[in-house]
């Protein structure tokens, strides 16, 4: 089952991002649950969140996904929604 995962980082928190970004894209990689990744982008085309699309099991994978990327862990984020999510086109 797919899901989204849409991030919003806190401001002011570039640093935090760049800093943790090695270890958060490995973890992309690693996990061989994501499908689809990439940050918005802000007014100066800077990264200012995230949207994932997970392919697991329930909201119960996706959220311990979540709380284990190293951008949550270092408190990157102001905000986090995950939702159940049908892909339509591109499949």
């Amino acid at each position: 089952m797919f899901f989204a995962l849409m991030a919003w980082d806190k401001d002011g928190a570039l640093d935090v991002r760049m800093d943790n970004r090695p270890d958060h894209l490995a973890y992309l990689d690693s996990t061989g649950v994501v499908r689809q990744a990439g940050p918005f982008l802000n007014g100066d085309g800077q990264p200012s969140g995230s949207l994932i699309v997970l392919d697991v099991a329930d909201m119960d994978a996706a959220q311990a996904w979540a709380d284990n990327d190293p951008y949550a862990k270092a408190g990157l984020f102001r905000e986090v929604t995950i939702s159940a999510w049908k892909q339509v086109i591109g499949a």
